[in-house]
């Protein structure tokens, strides 16, 4: 520890901060899960997201249960704040 480390800046995260992330970071590894086992991942997340039905998601890696601990409205959420900050 340095003399100065105290004195460092803490970064606060929100749990909607932490929710977000989270989403983030298990849409990112379903999407590579899926595309990693042959399956056109945007047609298979939109079939999910839509229905809720959770075979729309390949069991590899465990995307199927990851994508099941988020709720799909947080889901959509995260995508379409994705998609609309890329379009400004």
């Amino acid at each position: 520890m340095t003399p100065h480390d105290d004195q460092r800046t803490r970064i606060f995260t929100s749990e909607e901060d932490a929710q977000r992330e989270q989403a983030r970071r298990i849409l990112a590894g379903v999407y590579t899960a899926l595309v990693e086992q042959g399956y056109d991942a945007v047609e298979q997340l939109v079939g999910y997201l839509l229905s809720g039905d959770p075979t729309y998601i390949t069991e590899s890696g465990g995307a199927r249960q990851n994508v099941q601990r988020v709720e799909r409205n947080e889901l959509l959420q995260e995508l379409v704040g994705f998609y609309v900050s890329k379009e400004k």
